[in-house]
């Protein structure tokens, strides 16, 4: 396929979709058009295949060696993979027998090494932490802050606070200017605390760390603890703690940015009332509002599927003087693609257009994000034109929306041709779209195909965290490969990965049923080693059986409360239902024939 423009120049549409850069003038137009009138889209143009359908199984991913990461840093290709080699050895485990083997290799890290190694294996919390510990204990190591935070992250991110808060306090102790311990290191404890549902933690953390830090720190760590909470839907507690501190403090002035992250945390909750008594408040108390107070507004109300209030409120802020920037129109924009609006879309980008600002690639995104959610790749794909023809480059963002697309129908084709067009062109996949790979290839049963997506996630600096175990350990299990299931379970308890509840209890039911006694009682002793969860949940359950189970059980339920309403003659017992028992059945009804007819 071939786009057409003037002078009947053509030009490869691979090349137009794929070029990071574009500078020629062949690129300054306004709408790209598709001259076909073909409704096939760019996806259907094959690509030269980077992974080829295997005939037989490779080798597990535990054991492939990693490449060098482009990190910026000049790192020694050799000692980067001495460790790595060390880090894929199921023979080595974290604490004496990493560092014997770190010992016998001479090696000598430097601080660029350790990031790069950080970095690539982010989701082995156990043999990082082991390893920096032996670096600590080196004479030549001088450790920098961003190493000192990547631990703590490390750490904190697969919950092992107390050895975080180890470190933390013992480089208090030692150091009499604080150089490792930085804001950020608390900023880390904070996100964390928050992000494991532990609220009353992160207060502390916050309350702990304006002990340490300057005093000038302190209101932008109080916006960042309300704004952790909000963002992982504790806004309750985040606004309480608010209230709580303006009592104690009848002097202390809250930052605009306070009010902001407050608002969109009601929104998020999608708690309209007290997101709008928040509103009326900031007006009472004479709090001036910012673009970016505007922009949580208008976001709030389009993920509320008021549109036409969010519209509204752009004669609002002309009235306080504000111009309207990307902040506040890119929800509008996301919202009416999401509607499956699109001649409003559009028709709201070009307004948007003739602003100073105008469309930011988060405003494409939106767009390819809408048509991909509709099935419609030809209008992405134009979408995607138009914003390469305005010197945007995409990324993997804008990509996975296609992935997510593709996943969703198992084309498992068209995903592999994008993926191989996206590296041949120079763009790189981020850890999403190989989990969206994996998903597809693990449900359609390709053991081969997705242990070599495996080895290309990790060469290209992306460790096997939960999600990528989790999906493989069931794969095998599909597939009655057992003793591979076993080995890659027994790998995450070594990297310090907890294996959910749902999968240990897959695994160890199959080997029961199947006798493997030994292999189930060493899988009971691996999984009983680790601290756990019996309620975690369950993640890998396919979306299409989660969604036919919740619309069954949806069914079970009206069908239920339309007999009972039909046969009620007590108008007391009728009451609770705010009205009549004509239009509760009714509705009842009206609910069964909807959903039977999307099952």
């Amino acid at each position: 396929m071939f786009i057409i423009l003037k002078r009947y120049s053509f030009i490869p549409l691979k090349h137009l979709l794929f070029q990071p850069n574009p500078k020629s003038k062949l690129f300054q137009f306004h709408f790209l058009q598709f001259s076909s009138s073909s409704d096939q889209s760019w996806l259907s143009i094959p690509g030269k295949p980077l992974i080829k359908w295997p005939q037989e199984i490779l080798t597990p991913p535990s054991t492939q060696l990693a490449q060098v990461p482009d990190s910026g840093t000049k790192v020694s290709e050799n000692e980067f993979l001495t460790v790595s080699e060390l880090f894929t050895n199921p023979d080595i485990s974290s604490g004496p027998s990493l560092h014997a083997a770190l010992d016998k290799t001479g090696i000598k890290l430097d601080s660029s090494l350790l990031q790069a190694v950080f970095e690539h294996f982010d989701s082995s919390p156990k043999l990082l932490y082991s390893l920096f510990l032996w670096a600590m204990k080196q004479p030549a190591f001088q450790p920098s802050a961003a190493i000192f935070n990547s631990i703590v992250n490390v750490l904190a991110k697969s919950r092992e606070f107390d050895s975080a808060w180890s470190l933390i306090l013992d480089q208090i102790k030692k150091e009499d200017e604080l150089t490792l311990v930085t804001e950020d290191t608390f900023v880390i404890m904070i996100r964390r605390y928050a992000r494991a549902g532990m609220h009353e933690s992160a207060i502390r953390a916050f309350e702990f760390a304006i002990t340490i830090v300057s005093s000038s720190s302190e209101m932008s760590l109080f916006e960042i603890v309300l704004d952790s909470l909000c963002k992982e839907g504790h806004v309750r507690e985040a606004s309480s703690y608010f209230d709580r501190k303006k009592k104690l403090d009848s002097s202390w002035i809250p930052s605009i940015r306070v009010y902001n992250i407050l608002l969109n945390g009601w929104f998020r909750m999608r708690k309209l009332k007290h997101a709008e008594r928040l509103w009326m408040e900031m007006k009472k108390e004479n709090v001036k509002p910012t673009v970016v107070t505007y922009g949580t507004l208008v976001e709030g109300y389009c993920r509320m599927r008021r549109s036409e209030r969010a519209i509204e409120l752009l004669s609002e802020m002309k009235t306080e003087g504000i111009k309207p920037n990307a902040i506040v129109y890119n929800p509008i924009i996301d919202a009416l693609g999401e509607a499956g609006m699109f001649k409003e879309a559009l028709g709201m980008m070009e307004r948007f257009s003739v602003l100073e600002s105008g469309p930011t690639l988060s405003t494409y995104n939106s767009l390819v994000k809408g048509f991909c959610k509709v099935g419609n790749l030809v209008g992405a794909s134009k979408i995607l034109k138009m914003m390469i023809g305005r010197g945007f480059v995409p990324t993997p963002t804008t990509y996975n929306y296609f992935f997510k697309y593709f996943s969703k129908l198992g084309k498992i084709e068209e995903a592999m041709n994008l993926y191989t067009k996206m590296i041949e062109s120079g763009y790189s996949p981020d850890r999403l779209t190989y989990h969206l790979l994996l998903k597809m290839l693990c449900e359609d049963g390709k053991l081969e195909l997705a242990v070599q997506v495996i080895h290309e996630m990790r060469c290209r600096g992306f460790d096997m965290d939960l999600a990528t175990s989790t999906m493989l350990i069931h794969l095998f299990c599909d597939l009655q490969k057992f003793e591979e299931a076993s080995l890659e379970f027994e790998n995450m308890i070594r990297r310090g990965i907890v294996p959910q509840y749902l999968t240990f209890q897959r695994l160890n039911d199959e080997l029961k049923n199947r006798e493997m006694t030994e292999m189930a009682r060493k899988v009971r002793g691996l999984m009983s080693s680790v601290p756990h969860s019996m309620k975690l949940p369950d993640t890998y359950k396919k979306d299409g059986d989660e969604s036919r189970s919740r619309r069954s059980s949806i069914i079970r339920k009206a069908e239920a409360m339309s007999a009972i309403l039909k046969t009620c003659n007590d108008p007391r017992e009728l009451v609770k239902y705010r009205g009549s028992s004509e239009n509760v059945v009714g509705k009842a009804n009206r609910l069964i024939e909807n959903i039977k007819k999307k099952v």
